[in-house]
């Protein structure tokens, strides 16, 4: 089978480095400059461009897609590290001390976790990232849901998981959002995490949501929540729609370049 030629224009490369990060899921700059043939500089350049047309996101040696489902919980986590970490924060001050909240796994909810200091509390959670997060915490009474460990995800999902969250009650609940959109609502990719966020919302009184701009308008095909569902969003952009539906939309502040 005949290696393709290296492509001579700036949209060839740029299709070839798409058509690679959709097989992939990550892109390395000394990998991709081998590959077609120019410098890193060249490589670096157009990763650039291709990440301020929003369709992959710049990390350190390369690229990550922005369909995180492809990653790992590594380079979930490196997708938009710096916005995770600020919706961490914005949503942290939203729980009360005295609070229960359910925390879902995902890179967003750890960030949230790690940002949350409010004492006393009481976290219940399928993911065990969150849970070493508080492990040594006697401010906190921790709660591990168990069930069937799924190792990408890195959470408890199934049957099981979801008939010992009925035996709970909590102030709020912060189900992962794969995808969030103004008619649909909020999606997950797969059926079994779905339900199990479902089982969170009907345990919480109220309802937290943290989706960074790379997830809103997208739609995944299984159903999590309505937005009547939902009181509050944590984001890092402004979606007046969404608030004139009654929800309430928190902006986080981002960091300064």
């Amino acid at each position: 089978m005949s290696t393709p030629a290296p492509p001579r224009f700036t949209h060839e490369r740029h299709a070839r480095i798409l058509e690679w990060l959709n097989a992939h899921g990550r892109v390395e700059v000394l990998e991709l400059a081998r590959l077609l043939e120019v410098s890193e500089h060249t490589i670096r350049r157009d990763l650039e461009a291709l990440q301020a047309n929003g369709v992959l996101h710049r990390t350190h040696g390369g690229a990550v897609s922005l369909d995180t489902t492809r990653l790992s919980f590594g380079g979930r986590s490196a997708v938009l590290a710096e916005v995770k970490d600020s919706l961490g924060r914005a949503a942290a001050e939203v729980i009360q001390p005295g609070q229960s909240v359910v925390l879902d796994a995902g890179s967003t909810t750890l960030a949230l976790a790690r940002a949350l200091t409010v004492r006393p509390l009481t976290v219940i959670t399928n993911s065990l990232d969150v849970a070493a997060v508080f492990d040594r915490d006697r401010g906190v009474q921790l709660i591990v849901l168990g069930g069937v460990w799924q190792p990408v995800a890195r959470a408890f999902w199934g049957h099981a998981t979801c008939q010992m969250l009925e035996h709970h009650r909590a102030d709020w609940a912060v189900p992962g959002a794969c995808a969030v959109d103004l008619q649909a609502g909020v999606t997950a990719v797969e059926e079994a995490d779905a339900m199990l966020k479902r089982a969170m919302v009907r345990a919480a009184r109220r309802t937290l949501v943290l989706a960074d701009h790379s997830k809103v308008g997208g739609v995944a095909p299984y159903h999590v929540a309505e937005w009547s569902d939902v009181d509050t969003l944590v984001t890092d952009q402004p979606w007046p729609a969404l608030a004139e539906r009654g929800v309430s939309v928190q902006v986080a502040a981002l960091p300064a370049r």
